[in-house]
């Protein structure tokens, strides 16, 4: 049986070279590649994107779109790491830890949207509460995400890597000030939210690693639910669950959580800590694996029908 073929349109970016270094050796699939001089052959790019099996398209938002428009061929399959489709109409969303079905969607889909980075975060820990009615959908919430710069893409890890570094970028900065971030519409949606979160993102001086935290308290909960049921719904939700794991009552919440502390990795930790009453949940992953590049080839792996875990860092 003939392998599959993978091409990767945008293999230059930050998120499409991540992506071709977990699947260069694998001996499962062939990649098919485009001469650095025809990147921009829009005649080269159409013959390379209705020859693959899959395509992963790593390009800005209007890139993606038009890369879509050029796939004739309708056994193509699609996996966008852009914003463009997370909420259009025919794409999957590509979590597959979201719920009930939503594994079984992504396999069998021809076109999948691939999660945002922080919105992986922040719909990993609201999602499982709406579901299982700890959270109201109408809950008033608010989200804050630390980032590495490399999340930024290659104009941004240039910014942060140049030997005459402004001197701001030694220190966190917030942006998304004006609550138009891109992730917030899926954040939204794939929650089952009434409204959006409030969110904060920050990126600071380290290449990679998130770490996502929605605060809460009880009053913001339904039926007086506090911190042990918020844990007890988030472990039922991710139970088997190789790529998400709940951290349990046990773990040490004394010191400090570091936003690289799973950098290197493509699976995601969820730690709950606070009190009864007032807690907070905070997602820790790597922006480049569960948060981009990871999480795309474990979509890869699922809708080639591949171990969903093939070519990925987790334990």
């Amino acid at each position: 049986m003939a392998k599959p073929t993978v091409y990767i349109d945008g293999e230059s970016g930050t998120t499409g070279l991540q992506i071709h270094d977990r699947l260069a050796s694998r001996e499962d699939i062939r990649l098919l590649h485009i001469a650095p001089e025809k990147r921009r052959d829009p005649a080269e790019r159409r013959r390379l994107l209705n020859e693959a099996d899959l395509v992963f398209l790593c390009l800005p938002d209007d890139a993606a779109r038009e890369a879509v428009a050029l796939i004739e061929n309708p056994d193509t399959r699609v996996i966008d790491a852009s914003t463009a489709h997370r909420t259009a109409p025919g794409w999957v969303y590509g979590f597959p830890e979201l719920g009930p079905g939503q594994r079984e969607a992504i396999a069998g889909a021809r076109r999948v949207a691939n999660p945002g980075c922080h919105a992986t975060g922040f719909i990993s820990i609201a999602a499982p509460l709406v579901q299982a009615g700890v959270l109201p959908a109408d809950a008033a919430l608010a989200c804050f995400s630390l980032t590495g710069y490399s999340g930024g893409g290659k104009k941004m890890i240039a910014q942060y890597e140049s030997g005459e570094k402004a001197e701001e970028l030694y220190s966190p900065g917030l942006y998304g000030l004006s609550q138009t971030h891109k992730h917030l519409p899926e954040m939204q949606r794939l929650c089952g939210l009434t409204h959006p979160p409030v969110f904060s993102p920050i990126v600071d001086d380290y290449y990679k690693g998130m770490a996502a935290t929605v605060p809460l308290h009880m009053g913001q909960l339904a039926g007086g639910a506090g911190l042990a049921r918020v844990r007890q719904a988030l472990e039922a939700h991710y139970a088997g669950e190789r790529l998400v794991h709940v951290a349990g009552p046990g773990f040490d919440v004394s010191g400090k959580l570091y936003a690289n502390a799973m950098a290197g990795r493509d699976d995601l930790l969820l730690v709950a800590a606070g009190t009864e009453a007032a807690f907070t949940v905070t997602a820790l992953f790597d922006n480049l694996g569960k948060g981009a590049s990871g999480a795309a080839v474990q979509n890869m792996n699922l809708m080639l029908g591949f171990p969903e875990t093939e070519g990925l860092a987790a334990e």
